[in-house]
This record gives C-alpha cells, structure tokens and sequence, in this order.
C-alpha cells in the first residue's frame, strides 16, 4: 500500500485554538479564584471575564470590531488586560503604548497602527489629550477612571448590560496585536502578531521558563511590553499575577513576602538594584521558584551574585518582539557558576515550540564554533510588519525569522550571543537605536556628526554614550544636547555620557567605524546580549 500523501493545507480538525479561546477558558474556569493583585485590589477570574465582555459592548459601541485597532497608556493595572482582552475578542488588534515614550513617538505609533481608540489612565491624561489632538487616526480617547482625558471607560463598562464570556470564531492568523520594534532606520515597526503566536507564547512560556504548578506572578515593569509575556500562561494555570506600577526595591521584596510569590520576570537593571539597594538575605523570599530575566545584557559576575543573593531560581529566557519574546531559555539547572562558568554567557537552548538554526550571510547553516545570524521557525513568529513589505520580506526570507542578532553554537546546543547585525542598545531593559539619538544630535545647531554606541554600565548593562563633533567656531553644551535628547526620545533613550572629539574614526570606505568606538570601552570585556 502506498503511503499517504499529507495534505498541503492544515485540515479542519487539525486548527489550533485562538488566543480567544485560550483566554476564555482561562478566565472561566477558575471563577473564584484571585486573577490579579494591585496593592490592596483585587480581583477574581469572575470579576475580570465580567469585565471583559462589559468592556467588549462599550468598544463595540465606539466602533471596535474586525480590522480595528487600539492603543493602551497606561502603568500597570488590572484594566489593561481588561481592554486587551476584550479589544482582541471583538477581532481587532492591541497596541501598547509605552509610558516612557516621548509625545512624538506616541503620535506616530497611533497613526502607523491606524490606532481609532485610544485607551488612557488618568495619570497619562494631559499626555493622551496631545497624542489625540495631534494623531489623525484617534477618533476616541477614553479613561480609565475618572478623568479630563475623556469618557470613563471603567463607568461605562459598569452601566453596560452583563453578558456570556465567549470566545468568537476567529482564525488562528487573525491579528491580534500589533508590537512595535525599531527598524534598520530607527523608525518603530508593527510586528503583525497573529492569534497562534499568542497561543504558542502561552505553550512555550509553560513549558520552558519554570512556571511554577500555580503561579503566582509578579509584574513590576510595564505589561504592555515584555513583562506580559508570562500572564496568559499564568491565567491559564490558574495562578495569580500580582502588579506594581514602577520598581521599587523595599516594594518589590515586600510583595514576594506577603504575596508569596513564586514567578517573575526582571530586566538585569532591577536585579542590580535589589542587589545594591536592598538586603534581600533579611527578606523571606523563600517562595521564589524561578526568577526569569532577559531584554538586556547582563555579566557573568552579575549573574554569580544573584544566584547568592536568591539562590538557584535564575533562568534566562531570549527572543525579540517579532517572535513574541520566545527564542531560546536557559535554565535554572544551567546556571551554575561553579561547575559551568561557560554557560554563563550563554541565552541557552531553543524554548519548546521553537527551531533554531545559525546561517551564514548566503542563508546557509554555519558549523557549530562559527558566528552565524540566529534564524527562528516557530508559531509565535510574526506575519510581517504593518504595512511595510519590503522590510517584511527581508525579516521573512528563505521562511525564517532572520532576527539580525548573531550567535556561536557550541557542541552542546548552546547559544552564545556574540554582537548584534545593528548597533542597536539594550539599557536598562530597553532597545535603543542610536539612529535616532544621532538624528536629533546633529539637529542642534553646534553639532556637525554625532555617533551613538553602547557602553559597559554595571548597573544599566549598557549605556548610551554620544561622540560628538562640534561645527566650526561652535561650542557644545553637552547639558543641553542630553536634555534635548530627553525630551524627544524620552529619558532612557538620553546619553549618559557624551564626549566631544575633535573627529569620528572612519572605515576604508568612509563609513563611521563605531567598532572602534566600542572596542575602547569594551577591552577586556564580553559584550554579551541576552
């Protein structure tokens, strides 16, 4: 008998679930249970899909259904999931707006997404009052609490008939979220991220990032961006996601305390900051079960004296917004300063649901020991970006993720990244693209060229420093070109530093050589990005 062909489309009984779905399912299964903790609030699963579908009436009476899209300002809250949800049940997508993001940058993101909605707590109401005078998409702006800014989102929902949580019948590449990144000219893109990469972060975040049996989740940077990654997955266990809006040593401690919380996630700057400003060994941290860290470079030495501090709960995890956060993960049993050392310069192995593979500049595997451009296969991969083909093909072809960072494979599997195909910065938890530093830089009337690199900062993990050329006859006032940078990328974007030198290095081709600018910072060094 000859053998069976398989089919050339995915069959009907072999559809994966949406993300609606998923989270339906969650959020009714576990009524009674608390969904998420804000200081003295909070709030059951009941409580929370309740809210859901009151909030899906009021956006369906502002006009959000299939093909529409809104935009969150907001710190951490309980009703930030709440609009999430009920914006990606109506079939519309998500963006979220990051709060320290300058006004430009809140403008044009909400005309790139085609954001109609705009969704803001009453502490960035003066803020969102600006972004929808000045964006010619937003038809709406709305509060979340009584505010100036615009109708009570929360009293709206509360008038609102109740009604059945259900998941409608959407299709697993239906766009759920759209999730900016910077591009290879600064410019933020919307990476277009269907239900089923929604789905398979959830899979992959369970298994692969030591998520305990019943999470209870702890969330201090902003869930809008990559502190959201593990709250589906914590839902859909029945777990806890306990909030904080802003990062605070004694805070944070406080909350593992009496929360007894066994999960969260941190960028290496907080780490460092309970480190130094904290005494965790006085604090009963004895819940923690893992303490999952990444989106920012961090030592080998610095890894060493968290593991002292909290013990063996440090696991890695490794990606970028164009595969949902989800590339590779090492574990809690793989940080071992003692027995492997090596191992500490390593983002570890692919996450499940993920394949890895290390190419060459031609798109061909490279041997493992060679530098190579970490390409990624997976469900949680984007579709493209928003609108923008040509730059969706080039992160597309050949059918991998081609993420521009590149990597060591050694013989065990483990990834080492080595240097980024862009001079992208990470500090402080944040992508930095100097572009865009360097674009308001040389805008300032002393200044004639400007070059932005990364620095070695043990508490930021890199820093922005600026090398600056003077125009003829000018002098520059660093003060004011860090506070001009300030306030139009937004403050961690500000160099802390910035030198003036008489020129800049250049490549045989004339080209700005920003290796050599790093290379004098960095001597001695392994700049590791995670």
């Amino acid at each position: 008998m000859a053998p069976v062909a398989p089919p050339m489309t995915t069959p009907p009984w072999a559809v994966g679930p949406s993300y609606g779905d998923v989270v339906v399912e969650a959020l009714t299964r576990y009524p009674r249970r608390d969904a998420f903790v804000l200081g003295d609030r909070r709030a059951t699963y009941a409580e929370i899909a309740d809210r859901v579908a009151r909030t899906q009436s009021v956006l369906e009476g502002l006009g959000v259904r299939e093909g529409s899209a809104v935009g969150v300002l907001s710190p951490n809250a309980p009703e930030v999931f709440v609009v999430q949800t009920a914006t990606v049940l109506n079939g519309a997508r998500y963006t979220g707006l990051h709060p320290l993001s300058s006004l430009e940058d809140h403008i044009f993101l909400c005309d790139d997404a085609g954001i109609e909605v705009l969704v803001a707590h009453p502490a960035y109401a003066e803020r969102a009052a600006a972004v929808a005078e000045r964006a010619a998409s937003v038809r709406h702006l709305v509060s979340l609490g009584p505010s100036e800014a615009g109708p009570d989102l929360l009293e709206l929902g509360a008038q609102a008939p109740a009604r059945a949580l259900r998941a409608p019948d959407l299709g697993e590449e239906t766009t759920a979220w759209l999730q900016y990144t910077g591009g290879t000219t600064g410019t933020p893109k919307g990476a277009v991220i269907p239900h089923r990469a929604l789905v398979q972060l959830a899979q992959s975040v369970t298994n692969s990032w030591g998520l305990p049996e019943r999470p209870v989740y702890l969330a201090a940077s902003p869930i809008t961006h990559a502190a959201v990654l593990p709250v589906t997955a914590t839902l859909v266990r029945g777990g806890t996601v306990v909030l904080q809006q802003g990062f605070d040593p004694d805070a944070w401690l406080t909350a593992v305390e009496t929360e007894r919380v066994n999960f969260t996630f941190m960028v290496p700057t907080m780490i460092y900051a309970l480190l130094e400003k904290a005494d965790p060994a006085s604090r009963d941290l004895s819940s923690m079960e893992t303490l999952c860290y990444g989106a920012a470079p961090m030592t080998p030495q610095r890894l060493a004296e968290a593991q002292e501090a909290f013990g063996p709960v440090m696991l890695q995890g490794y990606g970028q917004s164009e595969s949902i956060g989800m590339a590779t993960s090492l574990r809690k049993d793989e940080h071992d300063p003692v027995g492997r050392p090596d191992l500490l310069t390593s983002c570890g192995r692919p996450v499940a649901g993920v394949r890895i593979e290390l190419h060459d500049d031609d798109g061909m595997p490279v041997a493992d020991g060679e530098v190579g451009e970490v390409c990624i296969r997976s469900r949680a991969v984007m579709n493209g970006y928003w609108q923008r083909e040509e730059e969706s093909a080039q992160a597309l072809r050949g059918g991998w993720l081609r993420t521009t960072d590149l990597a060591v494979r050694d013989a065990e599997g483990f990834l080492h990244l080595v240097d980024r195909k862009k001079d992208m910065i990470i500090t402080g938890g944040f992508n930095v693209y100097p572009r865009e530093i360097e674009d308001v830089l040389t805008g300032h009337e002393s200044v004639s060229q400007a070059a932005v690199v990364g620095v070695p900062d043990d508490r930021w993990g890199e820093a922005v420093a600026a090398f600056v050329v003077a125009r003829p006859g000018a002098e520059v006032d660093v003060t004011a070109l860090t506070a001009l940078v300030r306030e139009r990328k937004g403050p961690h974007q500000a160099p802390k530093q910035v030198r003036i030198v008489p020129e800049l290095p250049t490549t045989g081709v004339g080209k700005i050589d920003k290796k050599a600018l790093r290379a004098v910072h960095w001597a001695g060094q392994t700049r590791n990005v995670h």
